[in-house]
């Protein structure tokens, strides 16, 4: 294992992550990582009945966790599920025992089960109310420790923007998505006695495989095919998709020293999507 720089923005700190298997999660992760921060990395690897797309498997959790290791940090790899509260806070808790600390927490576990009659439950279960387990879990650590902190809620632009379809998962996600600005501004204000920061942020399309699969293109097909015209989902500026990496910096600007007075926000990562309703 190779040694870290002392100069790096998070040496000595330790980030929780969920939904760290792939796609947004695993990219917070390796940037974290790369940033000195050791990782706590926490994801379902299992299906969800209601989400028609693969969801992360035990491997991909593996890979996250080699991944990281290459950059010389720790990480403590566990899966759980994020509307298990108790199951979620061993978790964090296995995290603790190893690594002794927690600094950062990035909610990131979500799905997108748009179309599915049956997934209004399951996205609000996941998206907003695993959010909010997620804080909960890292919060007593954070505020013992009594140096401060940083959260930050990944949402996305259907937060900020009533995009969707007449589909009970489209609602359910936007609903979701929305109510992060609410959490995020409702600890904002309780945790800064105790110098935690909350701030959510909220990407365009990312190239993940919640995004980048059959069935979502299947479901912007049929709305095309339903309203005459393919739906807008494009950005301002002259990209089609962001990738992880790019939500990966925000997050890590956000988490860091350079921000340490930002909190309670919810900032736009999305190429001027919703600049453009």
């Amino acid at each position: 294992m190779t040694a870290r720089p002392s100069d790096k923005a998070q040496q000595g700190k330790v980030a929780l992550i969920t939904g760290a298997a792939r796609g947004q999660g695993r990219a917070h992760a390796l940037r974290l990582a790369a940033d000195g921060a050791d990782i706590i990395a926490v994801d379902l690897c299992g299906q969800i009945d209601s989400v028609p797309y693969p969801l992360a498997v035990a491997e991909d959790l593996a890979t996250t966790a080699e991944l990281v290791e290459r950059t010389g940090a720790r990480i403590v790899a566990r899966q759980a599920d994020v509307r298990d509260q108790a199951a979620l806070g061993a978790a964090v808790q296995a995290g603790l025992d190893e690594l002794g600390r927690v600094d950062i927490v990035v909610a990131n576990a979500g799905i997108a089960p748009m179309a599915a009659a049956d997934g209004w439950r399951d996205v609000i279960d996941v998206n907003l109310t695993g959010a909010y387990h997620t804080i909960e879990a890292a919060l007593p650590a954070m505020i013992a420790q009594g140096q401060g902190g940083s959260i930050v809620l990944i949402s996305s632009v259907a937060g900020l923007a009533g995009i969707g379809s007449h589909d009970a998962g489209a609602i359910g996600y936007a609903a979701a998505k929305h109510g992060l600005v609410g959490l995020t501004r409702v600890y904002a204000n309780l945790l800064a006695p105790h110098s935690i920061r909350v701030n959510s942020v909220h990407p365009a399309g990312v190239d993940t495989p919640m995004i980048n699969n059959d069935y979502v293109r299947g479901w912007l097909a049929e709305l095309t095919t339903a309203t005459g015209s393919p739906p807008d989902m494009g950005n301002a500026l002259p990209v089609a998709v962001l990738q992880p990496e790019d939500i990966a910096n925000a997050v890590a600007w956000l988490v860091s020293d350079a921000a340490r007075y930002v909190t309670g926000i919810a900032l736009p990562v999305d190429a001027g999507f919703v600049n453009k309703r």
